[in-house]
């Protein structure tokens, strides 16, 4: 279960408890038993060796605690590349991420889905759902398509044959025409 997934299921059962004080003190357990785990957390990442951490970061899971807990300890700028880089087609680079509006732009490499436009949806969703645990202060996601190559001209309808002059090629495209 992801880090998402998790804080959407606390937030369905608190929503649950309305009413009677009951949702009160249901927030106030949930603040209790985070504070708990997460000065544990810290003692364990504290009690870690060296590098020991770094190989932990790239899984989800830990990446979403450590970021909840504010123990990652990478800055967001390190953690957004990381979660790009972890995604199955390295087909997004990123352009820019503005940290007053949360927007993160990313740039498609050339290539990527061919201008078509397909799959779109599907990989917005898998970005914003590794970004959710590498770096939830991503608001939302903005994916540029690489510029469409523009043919300017056609070719003649045979090639020249070698040692033809020039005009003679000229001439056999215009009669094509």
């Amino acid at each position: 279960m992801t880090a998402e997934q998790t804080g959407l299921r606390v937030q369905e059962a608190l929503d649950r408890l309305t009413g009677t004080g009951a949702q009160a003190a249901a927030e106030d357990l949930v603040r209790e038993m985070m504070a708990f785990y997460g000065e544990g957390l810290a003692a364990v990442v504290r009690l870690l060796p060296g590098d020991a951490l770094e190989p932990l970061l790239d899984d989800p899971t830990v990446a979403g605690l450590l970021v909840l807990h504010d123990l990652h300890p990478e800055d967001v700028a390190a953690r957004i590349t990381r979660a790009i880089s972890a995604l199955p087609e390295q087909s997004l680079d990123i352009a820019e991420f503005d940290a007053d509006t949360g927007v993160l732009r990313l740039r498609r490499r050339g290539g990527g889905e061919g201008g078509c436009g397909c799959g779109g949806a599907a990989e917005r969703e898998a970005v914003e759902g590794v970004l959710a645990c590498h770096a939830p202060e991503v608001a939302s996601v903005e994916i540029a398509e690489p510029p469409k190559l523009l043919q300017i001209g056609v070719r003649p309808p045979e090639p020249a044959r070698r040692g033809e002059p020039v005009d003679a090629a000229h001439r056999a495209v215009e009669s094509a025409r």
